[in-house]
């Protein structure tokens, strides 16, 4: 594409679970200038853990926003007509530092990571009526209890590293989502960096208030945690700081939000009864409910969608959280190399018309939304003399369409509202055929996104409306709205079919870790 290389600019660090990316826009656009992305390593631990380094990750983000600003350059670009950046980032994930030193106490806590059972049933046990109820905190921040969420990881770094329970003890601690650690380093760390997030990460911690947008004494006393540790809760559209050092020294940090949020705003649901879908490590579907605060009774999750000024009303969101998408087709690649990348997904999945009744229930550590069952463990069911390596592919494509229908479902029972089109985006998206059976198994319209990556767009359209108010995102972009559809093109008795049999295979998925009848069956075959 031909840009004319004159400001403004927008930029935006968009920080995943697999990579870090800077990424500069056409400021109020979706045109991408130029970005930089670059991997971010993961360490595992013991079985169930995912960590990452912090320091890693901000020397990361540091060498993107540079090579990129070096490409704008090279371009006949000025960074000086860069008028602000946004930050989006992976949720849940977990930061804690030291306040005198600014230097991690611990590895950040990745949100899949699953080694908090133990904590979770502890908690569980302070729960009044012995109720153990994963529900009992809903009605105060929107989520139930799992290992995915950020004060259930600081409860256990809290019981489980001395230092860490030491610095929450003498007020040294400060605990960020990865959101906020990027923001302190860039703002300057231990001299003067600013300790700030936004209520969509906030929302993701069990820590904040759905209703009052403000940390919650009565959920700090169930996790057992000093408020010393939080950053000031903003909008997702406000001025937080400036860069202290570096390519973009002195440029204002404009905008805040985690990554699904961010890609709701850049797909731009911003009307009460639009959806999207976000297709990366893992997959998330978030509904946007308005100013209302919708409490589900069908396993869903209540967030914050964004709250685009200080002054302006949050909109709020249901959101269903699917764990392994795209990183199912990384263990068919690593672990037991079915695939050389992800560019065979497509043409291996292609030469096969079905999956020949195979299903894959990808529940390497538990299921998420609607199930919350965080000792189901994966499956493939179906498998015959004739079923072959690409037969699995296919099913494992069809496993994320069927984990977003389970989503879609609980959705329309809880808003009684059906979703007549959804909207789609991330890396996954690329592929056509997913795309296709993702329309045939949920029975609905979907339209990819003009560009994959609409998180970092987000960021960058809502920096940009904190630094230009009169900037009507929505209808902006509208101009330049080229989404491409895919229809359903098989019948609802097939498709109904295909899903009752997905059913089977994730009841057969569920409570796999404390299952009596595996234990039994076990004690049965060493006893033989």
């Amino acid at each position: 594409m031909d840009y004319q290389l004159t400001g403004p600019y927008v930029g935006a660090i968009d920080e995943g679970t697999t990579s870090a990316r800077f990424m500069i826009f056409k400021a109020g656009t979706d045109e991408v200038v130029c970005f930089h992305q670059i991997e971010v390593p993961s360490i595992f631990a013991k079985e169930g853990w995912c960590e990452q380094d912090p320091d890693v990750i901000s020397k990361i983000v540091n060498d993107c926003i540079d090579n990129a600003c070096r490409k704008l350059r090279a371009l006949g670009g000025k960074i000086e007509d860069i008028v602000a950046i946004g930050i989006t980032n992976q949720r849940e994930s977990t930061v804690i530092w030291d306040r005198n030193t600014g230097k991690p106490l611990a590895n950040a806590i990745i949100w899949l990571d699953n080694r908090t059972g133990s904590t979770i049933e502890e908690l569980l046990k302070t729960i009044p009526n012995n109720a153990r109820n994963i529900n009992y905190l809903r009605p105060l921040c929107g989520l139930p209890l799992s290992p995915y969420f950020s004060g259930v990881k600081l409860r256990w770094l809290r019981d489980n590293v001395p230092t860490v329970k030491k610095a929450m003890d003498d007020g040294s601690a400060m605990f960020g989502t990865i959101d906020t650690w990027l923001m302190y380093r860039l703002t300057g760390g231990v001299k003067g960096g600013v300790h700030k997030t936004d209520v969509t990460n906030a929302s993701r911690t069990m820590l904040m208030n759905i209703e009052t947008l403000q940390w919650d004494p009565n959920l700090l006393k169930f996790f057992g945690l000093p408020r010393t540790i939080l950053p000031e809760i903003c909008s997702s559209a406000e001025h937080y700081g400036n860069i202290a050092e570096g390519s973009l020294r002195g440029i204002a940090i404009a905008a805040d939000l985690g990554d699904q949020q961010a890609a709701l705003v850049g797909q731009q649901c911003l009307s009460k009864g639009q959806a999207k879908a976000t297709y990366g490590t893992g997959c998330f579907l978030l509904y946007n409910t308005g100013p209302a605060i919708v409490h589900s009774t069908h396993g869903l999750l209540t967030t914050v969608g964004y709250q685009i000024g200080r002054d302006a009303a949050p909109y709020y969101a249901l959101e269903g959280s699917v764990a392994i998408a795209g990183a199912a087709f990384n263990w068919l690649r690593d672990n037991i190399g079915l695939i050389e990348s992800s560019s065979d997904i497509e043409p291996m999945a292609s030469k096969v018309v079905d999956s020949l009744d195979v299903y894959f229930v990808p529940a390497f550590n538990g299921l998420y939304a609607p199930y919350w069952n965080q000792d189901a463990r994966g499956v493939i069911c179906g498998l015959s003399e004739e079923t072959t390596s690409e037969h699995i592919v296919r099913a494992t494509l069809e496993a994320v369409c069927f984990q977003v229908r389970d989503i879609l479902d609980a959705m329309h029972k809880d808003c009684k509202i059906p979703l007549g089109k959804l909207m789609v985006d991330g890396g996954m998206t690329v592929n056509n055929l997913f795309l296709q059976l993702q329309s045939d198994l949920v029975g609905i319209q979907v339209l990819r996104a003009k560009i994959a990556e609409t998180t970092a767009l987000g960021a960058a359209l809502a920096a940009y409306k904190t630094v230009n108010p009169d900037y009507n995102m929505e209808s902006q972009l509208s101009k330049s709205d080229k989404r491409i559809p895919f229809k359903p093109k098989v019948k609802p008795t097939e498709r109904n079919l295909r899903y009752e049999k997905w059913k089977m295979a994730i009841e057969r998925s569920l409570n796999w870790e404390t299952s009596t009848l595996a234990q039994g069956e076990r004690e049965s075959f060493d006893g033989a």
